[in-house]
């Protein structure tokens, strides 16, 4: 098995990850305000991950923390531009406008990294955005400031994919991880201390998703990005966290009863079958 193939593996899982903690945050923000609670998970995600590599973070360089800091703050923004689009935008065109960085990476990443996507990938990205397309049910195409404003988030999201394939190869991934995890929990700390009124939860059941988002959605999940993109394409990686709102249907059934329509199906489908497709010209390589 390659190294790409494995890459792809651990990516995949990072989705589902991330797809099936979506019930668990939606749940949690529902009595912590939102930056309160990412706060909360990204500073146990950092202390987590202070305690593991403190030995290399003593020897962290300016060009890593350079590079980690500018990723981190792309991954805020796009926390933050997805937060606020959703006060003037529905949730169904969010996910669909936050799912066009499938689109975005391939041509960020052929204008910042000179890399042209492969064939069948354009095929697969093709298959990906006409997925999103029938997940995302009754959306109107008209455009307001919270569409945007979440356009600027899936722009955001795609640059902080780019710039890990960037720089993943050259640098150590974990303090590149630990680092940025650490700039959006100073970020998100900011925000909530100016905008919202932070408060220390008291329920169990938001602790949970704290510690469940912290050390697996977080934690583990952006160790594992920034290792594995070392291995494969920003354009790759974005294709395969496309199936992320596959995930949290699929979650959303299992845990809260949520039916997925027909079409929405159809479109699981579609994202499914660009991710294989992708996969076989890998496994036809090698």
């Amino acid at each position: 098995m390659s190294k790409q193939l494995k890459s792809d593996i651990v990516l995949i899982l990072v989705t589902m990850v991330w797809g099936s903690t979506f019930i668990i945050v939606k749940n949690a923000i529902q009595t912590l305000p939102v930056y309160n609670f990412l706060f909360i998970r990204f500073l146990l995600a950092f202390l987590l991950l202070a305690i593991i590599f403190h030995k290399k973070l003593k020897n962290i360089d300016n060009k890593t923390l350079a590079a980690a800091s500018i990723i981190g703050t792309m991954l805020f923004l796009g926390y933050a531009f997805q937060t606020m689009g959703l006060k003037y935008t529905t949730a169904s065109k969010s996910g669909f406008i936050t799912g066009f960085s499938v689109v975005l990476v391939p041509i960020l990443e052929a204008v910042l990294l000179k890399r042209k996507p492969t064939k069948p990938a354009i095929v697969g990205i093709v298959l990906a955005f006409m997925g999103l397309i029938l997940l995302t049910t009754n959306i109107d195409f008209t455009v307001n400031i919270g569409d945007f404003l979440t356009l600027l988030c899936a722009f955001s999201f795609g640059m902080q994919i780019v710039l890990i394939a960037k720089y993943a190869s050259t640098l150590d991934t974990y303090l590149l991880a630990t680092i940025q995890i650490g700039i959006v929990a100073l970020l998100s700390g900011i925000i909530t201390l100016l905008f919202e009124k932070p408060l220390v939860p008291t329920s169990v059941d938001v602790w949970s998703a704290i510690v469940i988002t912290g050390v697996f959605a977080t934690a583990f999940a952006y160790v594992a990005q920034n290792t594995m993109q070392a291995y494969t394409t920003a354009t790759h990686t974005a294709l395969i966290f496309a199936l992320e709102p596959v995930f949290a249907a699929i979650a959303a059934f299992l845990i809260a009863g949520e039916v997925m329509s027909f079409r929405a199906i159809i479109g699981g489908i579609f994202m499914f079958a660009g991710i294989v497709l992708s996969e076989l010209s890998i496994l036809l390589k090698n």
